[in-house]
């Protein structure tokens, strides 16, 4: 739990970490930022997570509408990309510079980078429960003949936490 009394420590929380360390820029797709679908109706909707979103870095929302760029505390700047998956990974490799830059979901967003052979490496946290349907991230998509490969896996109580990378 960010900035908040109890969470957890152990592996699980050290893969967590191991997942912010080094991050410059993030890129989300829209349903990351917020509900609101089609064009936005006004600028009063800022995210999902208050005045303070939780990335501290420039975050850039794939998007069909344009909008300006809000900025929050903590060094959160939401930039609202309009021209596609190639662009909001150029603009984001340039806020980041020399560090990386984290695709935060949804899924059509991960899978667009996915089978563009746009990640370099994927941290899948899996947990052992069932809750209904959703989006299926590998439907579709032969990972291997993509060049992906299971490197680093370890399991817990509460996840499975498998490192997959990209063949350079």
């Amino acid at each position: 739990m960010h900035a908040h009394e109890g969470g957890s420590t152990g592996v699980d929380n050290e893969w967590a970490q191991r997942g912010m360390e080094n991050v410059g820029a993030w890129i989300l797709g829209r349903n990351m930022f917020g509900p609101i679908r089609g064009p936005w109706p006004d600028e009063s909707w800022k995210g999902w997570w208050g005045e303070e979103p939780p990335y501290h870095v420039p975050a850039f929302v794939l998007t069909h509408y344009p909008r300006e760029s809000v900025e929050m505390k903590g060094g959160t700047t939401f930039h609202f990309v309009t021209d596609g998956i190639h662009a909001a990974l150029e603009r984001a490799k340039g806020a980041a510079k020399d560090r990386d830059v984290r695709i935060g979901g949804g899924v059509a967003t991960v899978r667009q980078y996915l089978r563009a052979g746009l990640i370099d490496e994927v941290h899948l946290a899996c947990r052992p429960i069932l809750m209904g349907s959703g989006e299926n991230l590998f439907a579709d998509i032969d990972v291997a003949a993509l060049g992906y490969r299971g490197v680093e896996h370890v399991s817990t109580e509460f996840a499975t936490h498998v490192m997959v990378k990209k063949d350079m």
